[in-house]
């Protein structure tokens, strides 16, 4: 247990900083919700508490905190040890290709590469804006609205199967005010769509398999296991979403998946499926490209 008078010195921001790195270290916890590392956390937690911006300047850093401040960032950085919960769910908000996003643990803590995809419009491979978009397994909405934003013409519909999950979404729709472009549709992968047609289907989709998710760390545990446990290789909700996409998307509409971590499983069942594993400058892989025709041809 932690006693009062051993937080009383800490003193500064960069006390406060350091001094929860080192708990986070002490505690164990896991990282992988939007850091991955102890002090990026500590650093995160700590300026979010005190109202400040994450690109701070240094010189703030040895800014002196009030009683009631100090308190207040001990609180959240002892909640982050206790709870396991990751981060994002204890200040209920993270930020996704450049957009603030409310969360909680009815979705997926936004932390998709598709994010980078996005904001350099999915170049060189959309050719012009589309029309017409799906983010399917939708979540927070993080990937649809920031499409919508990306691509004032388009109108977008975010897909989930998880009631819950689309509550989250029409928040973040209602945030953002994309309410006349941008719905969210309760479906079965594509089963409640009606006979709606995409220029482009993007989706972060559950593909872990059960034997990893049963071992996954504490603070995955805290997010919803239908988000992200898929069957004994963590492939069924995505041959779901293959095997429907020619009918989904429009001639030269392109179909974007992320399977993570689970690229080896893909190919098992997909050895000669020809996808593009797209590169990405900023960290992240696994994730997938392939056009209608090629999926035509293939499947």
């Amino acid at each position: 247990m932690i006693r009062r008078f051993e937080t009383d010195a800490l003193n500064t921001v960069r006390d406060l900083v350091r001094w929860g790195a080192s708990r986070f270290r002490e505690a164990g916890l896991h990282y992988g919700h939007g850091t991955d590392n102890a002090l990026d956390e500590a650093y995160f937690l700590t300026l979010w508490a005190l109202h400040l911006p994450m690109d701070l300047p240094a010189i703030y850093l040895e800014s002196t905190v009030t009683s009631a401040e100090r308190s207040a960032v001990i609180k959240l950085l002892r909640s982050r040890i206790a709870t396991r919960k990751p981060a994002a769910y204890l200040i209920g908000e993270i930020e996704f290709a450049g957009m603030p996003f409310f969360v909680d643990d009815r979705v997926l803590v936004p932390r998709s590469p598709i994010g980078e995809l996005i904001r350099r419009d999915f170049e060189p491979w959309l050719q012009g804006a589309p029309e017409r978009i799906l983010d399917l397994c939708t979540g927070s909405g993080c990937i649809g609205i920031a499409c919508a934003s990306q691509y004032p013409q388009s109108e977008v519909d975010l897909a989930d199967i998880s009631s819950g999950a689309l509550a989250v979404a029409r928040k973040n729709i209602k945030r953002h005010g994309l309410e006349q472009r941008v719905r969210a549709v309760r479906s079965d992968v594509y089963d409640g769509l009606g006979d709606a047609t995409y220029d482009l289907i993007v989706t972060n989709p559950p593909y872990v398999g059960t034997a990893e998710w049963k071992g996954l760390p504490e603070e995955y545990r805290h997010e919803p296991r239908i988000a992200l446990e898929a069957g004994s290789d963590g492939m069924d909700i995505v041959e779901r979403i293959l095997t429907g996409a020619p009918e989904r998307l429009r001639p030269g509409g392109l179909l974007i998946c992320e399977v993570g971590d689970s690229v080896e499983e893909f190919d098992a069942r997909w050895p000669r499926l020809p996808v593009t594993w797209i590169e990405f400058e900023h960290g992240g892989d696994g994730v997938f490209l392939i056009s209608r025709e090629d999926l035509v041809a293939s499947l």
